[in-house]
């Protein structure tokens, strides 16, 4: 089954999908949830109510669009280039991330997207 979401970040909502992991259970069980955006390079990320620990999606090289859980800082973050870690291209978050779905479509509105903005999470539809 499919579990699509939207993700509203200031002016910016895209659309995406949660994956089958056991992380991606817990967030979409506690969706509705809202937070304030940090920023780091090109990652967005807040802290959220779920406690999961690194399952065996985790990964510290992601793709664009990938959609993580970071347990180091309960935190819900979204990859869509590089970070102050990164090496050339790849895209490094600060530590392993869990692998919890993906965003659809264009990432290129996330780039306007500033620390302090409200975030939410919720079922789309």
């Amino acid at each position: 089954m499919k579990r699509r979401i939207v993700i509203q970040a200031g002016r910016v909502e895209v659309k995406a999908e949660l994956g089958d992991t056991s992380a991606s259970d817990k967030i979409y069980a506690a969706l509705p949830i809202e937070g304030r955006a940090r920023t780091w390079g090109e990652e967005i990320y807040f802290e959220i109510p779920v406690a999961a620990s690194l399952d065996e999606s985790a990964r510290e090289v992601v793709d664009p669009g990938d959609l993580g859980y970071w347990p180091t800082g309960r935190a819900f973050c979204i990859f869509f280039g590089p970070t102050p870690a990164s090496r050339g291209s790849e895209i490094r978050p600060a530590s392993a991330v869990s692998i919890v779905g993906k965003v659809q479509g264009d990432l290129s509105p996330l780039k306007t997207v500033n620390d302090g903005d409200r975030v939410r999470l919720f079922v789309e539809g």
